[in-house]
Order: C-alpha cells, then sequence, then structure tokens
C-alpha cells in the first residue's frame, strides 16, 4: 500500500494521534473512513463503467503487462537496436542492398562559420 509498511503505519498513527489530540482524532477518523469509502466506490463504479463499454473482452485485458511500472526505456531501444532487421508481409527483399551512404566525420565540433 504505497510503500508503507505496518510499522511506518504505527509511527504515522502515534503522530497523528500526539498532534490531533484526543477531541479531533475521532473527527479525523470520521473524516479518513468516509474518504476511503468514496475511494472505493469511485474506482468500483469506473471499473464498473470500462467493463460495460468494453463489454466481454474486459476480463481478457492483460491488466498486468499494461502496467507502467513495468516501463523500462533502456530495455525498450536496447530490444529495438539489437533485434533483426524485419521485411513488411508482401514485400520482397533486395537481393543486393544498396549500401548507406557514408557521413564525412566532422573536423571539429564546432565549425567556424566566419
Amino acid at each position: 500500500m504505497f510503500g508503507v509498511d505496518p510499522t511506518k503505519l504505527f509511527i504515522l498513527a502515534v503522530l497523528a494521534a500526539f498532534l490531533l489530540g484526543p477531541t479531533r482524532m475521532t473527527a479525523a477518523a470520521a473524516w479518513l473512513g468516509a474518504t476511503v469509502r468514496q475511494l472505493r466506490a469511485f474506482t468500483e463504479a469506473a471499473k464498473q463503467r470500462a467493463r460495460d463499454e468494453i463489454g466481454e473482452e474486459f476480463d481478457d485485458i492483460p491488466w498486468k503487462a499494461l502496467d507502467p511500472r513495468q516501463y523500462n526505456p533502456r530495455r525498450i531501444i536496447a530490444d529495438a537496436i539489437l533485434a533483426p532487421p524485419t521485411v513488411p508481409q508482401g514485400v520482397d527483399p533486395p537481393a543486393n542492398p544498396a549500401p548507406r551512404p557514408s557521413v564525412p566525420a566532422p573536423t571539429a565540433p564546432f565549425p567556424d562559420d566566419r
């Protein structure tokens, strides 16, 4: 839960008890409970709406694969660079591919344009 283990949660609760005091603690706990219930109701409503709009395929979607925490741009670029070149379907690869033109190396990092 947001990277908060039980020890940190206990420390936060004790700190809140000291800061809020016994009179405001009950109101704060009631507010926190109502906020969590509203958040759960909102997420359930959003999930149900998505399920209604997408239809039967909703349960077939690989949600774990779509997790943005799995996005690693370095791995994606390395896979793209190291992957063999692909030829689109229906196109025959050329027998003798044309050589790529060579680009001359710059003589100086910043040429003088005077």
